[in-house]
């Protein structure tokens, strides 16, 4: 028998999703990180990459304005160091002096990238589209950086590196294990 449920919770029946972090930057040079598990692959030529990001959000302006973005693949063992970038707003509070990360420099971009992501795709704004009640915003990759040690043949070691998948509800999983927050 299936079950039938109101159609505004769609979406949380999508998930799991790879949960990410997004550094942007504010006009002061100040780094601010996004959690997002809202996300795409929208082109290959050009490489294009969405992220869906609600107007009310702190870092939705700070993309706006910059035009540029980093999307940080982390791993299970970041979880709570995601869910706290996608709990507290970076209005209020310094993030990136709160979680155990640190950054390195991008190679095209002035917003940096995360050091423990397995993967990181540098991004200009190359379109903003209002999709409902969110802003769809249209990433160029320009740069790519990876650990080797986590792919073979350009597949994730999915073993070996743990990617981690919120499942909604504060929940995040690496497909064995699991966290609530």
């Amino acid at each position: 028998m299936i079950k039938q449920d109101d159609v505004s919770s769609f979406y949380r029946y999508t998930f799991p999703m790879q949960a990410v972090l997004i550094t942007c930057k504010k006009d002061d040079n100040k780094t601010n990180i996004i959690t997002i598990a809202w996300h795409t692959t929208l082109s290959k030529q050009p490489p294009l990459y969405g992220i869906s990001v609600a107007p009310s959000r702190y870092s939705h302006d700070l993309i706006k304005n910059s035009k540029e973005f980093v999307i940080n693949f982390m791993s299970y063992p970041h979880a709570e160091a995601v869910h706290y970038c996608g709990s507290h707003s970076g209005r209020k509070i310094e993030k990136i002096k709160q979680i155990p990360v640190t950054f390195t420099p991008s190679k095209h971009l002035s917003t940096p990238g995360i050091t423990q992501a397995h993967a990181r795709l540098e991004c200009t704004l190359h379109d903003t589209v209002t999709v409902g009640d969110h802003s769809l915003f249209v990433g160029k990759v320009i740069h790519l950086d990876i650990q080797p040690e986590a792919y073979e043949n350009q597949l994730l070691h999915i073993q070996k590196l743990q990617p981690l998948f919120y499942l909604g509800k504060n929940t995040y999983t690496n497909g064995k294990d699991q966290q609530s927050f």
